[in-house]
């Protein structure tokens, strides 16, 4: 997970490398022992120790047993209060679709230059399903959902990173509706998404991702894009 601010130049530097810990553990799927997150922070034992300790003090991390590392539950608490009426209007509308579509569907707002999981719904009955984290970043310029959150912006918004190519593909997205990519994010995947344009709100997207689907891409967008209307007419948008 990419960070915006380098440890050694932000304003509060102890307050930086507390952040970029949560970050490493939010990267990983099992715990990590100190040693690991030092390596990774590039700092001595003792200083990821100092950090750890007030971190797992607040309940943003907790140690196993073994003295291993993992995000605690309070992070949990903190990330319900992110956009909660967002997510809260979101939640039925992504459950109804992925279970009428049998695909993983996801909300995903723009933070920065990246795109971010707010919520995500694994369909009820599926044999096989696609796991989207809650909280999964990566660039805007990559995959269904960000070219989704670009197609809504004004050129001159549009990040600097974004290519000539780019641009003219989120053209046709705009055009279109939705938005499809393939093997951009995670190799094998596919992924289709529409954009969520709330009022006041920074840019958002409806996405579905799957490895394999019976449905075209165009029922799927069509789909997402009912539950993006029902999500921005709840949100009085």
């Amino acid at each position: 997970m990419p960070t915006t601010t380098d440890a050694a130049s932000a304003p509060s530097q102890t307050l930086s490398r507390g952040i970029r810990i949560l970050e490493i553990l939010a990267d990983v799927r099992d715990p990590l022992s100190i040693d690991d997150i030092a390596g990774r922070l590039g700092v001595h034992r003792s200083v990821a120790y100092r950090l750890l300790r007030t971190l797992e003090g607040h309940g943003l991390v907790r140690r196993d047993a073994t003295g291993r590392v993992a995000l605690g539950a309070r992070l949990a608490a903190l990330a319900e209060g992110v956009a909660h009426d967002l997510q809260a209007e979101a939640l039925p509308e992504l459950i109804a679709a992925a279970n009428d579509l049998g695909i993983t569907c996801f909300l995903a707002v723009l933070d920065h230059d990246e795109c971010v999981t707010l919520a995500s719904i694994e369909p009820r009955h599926a044999v096989a399903s696609v796991a989207q984290r809650p909280g999964a970043r990566h660039p805007v310029t990559v995959g269904a959902p960000g070219k989704a959150i670009l197609s809504t912006m004004a050129d001159t918004a549009v990040p600097a990173a974004v290519s000539a190519t780019l641009r003219a593909e989120v053209r046709d997205v705009a055009a279109r509706g939705f938005a499809t990519s393939h093997d951009e994010v995670i190799p094998t995947l596919r992924s289709v998404a529409v954009p969520l344009v709330v009022r006041g709100r920074e840019a958002a997207s409806v996405a579905a991702v799957f490895l394999a689907s019976t449905h075209p891409d165009a029922v799927i967008a069509e789909r997402l894009g009912r539950a993006a209307t029902a999500i921005r007419d709840a949100l009085g948008g």
